[in-house]
């Protein structure tokens, strides 16, 4: 049976499996980046360390959206050349 991914993050336990729903859990809030966000406000993050990762973040983003884009223009369907650079 598959978890709803989000209900006001409330995770059912099903058989008395508590382990199960703490994987759940775990995975639920590692997705939505609540469990990185307090691994970060645990300590005092310097403004240099701040700005670094802020940077990377943008950084990541935009990477991984061109990457998306060449990926989609790879993938599409009915192009004239199928496999572009590879003559």
């Amino acid at each position: 049976m598959r978890h709803p991914s989000f209900i006001a993050r409330t995770v059912l336990v099903h058989n008395n499996d508590v382990e199960a729903a703490c994987r759940i859990l775990n995975r639920i809030l590692g997705r939505e980046d609540i469990l990185d966000q307090f691994r970060r406000t645990r300590f005092f993050e310097k403004p240099f360390q701040f700005r670094r990762r802020i940077n990377f973040e943008r950084c990541k983003a935009i990477y991984n959206e061109d990457m998306d884009r060449k990926i989609q223009f790879v993938l599409r369907k009915n192009r004239t050349d199928p496999f572009p650079g590879c003559s």
